[in-house]
């Protein structure tokens, strides 16, 4: 009776309140870091020609065919149907 009464009184060890201010910081790097990491890779898939038309405003956008179009407007379609909407 002794024993269950021993166990019944012991204490629950309880997880730190607070992370550490160095994994803080870490993660504040981290996500800096992506954040470059998928900026240059939106760069060297995709180039800059967009960016610099879209800046020029003598330089007027050529429309994309309809082709491209209704693969984009599928594209979008499906991505909202399977909730991976952006």
């Amino acid at each position: 009776m002794d024993a269950c009464a021993q166990e019944e009184v012991r204490e629950v060890p309880q997880p730190p309140s607070g992370e550490h201010p160095v994994v803080a910081v870490l993660a504040v790097i981290a996500i800096v870091v992506a954040i470059l990491l998928i900026t240059w890779a939106r760069f060297e898939v995709h180039g800059t020609e967009d960016l610099e038309a879209a800046l020029d405003e003598n330089a007027p956008l050529q429309p994309r065919p309809d082709e491209e179009r209704e693969i984009d407007a599928a594209v979008t379609v499906n991505r909202f149907a399977t909730g991976l909407s952006p």
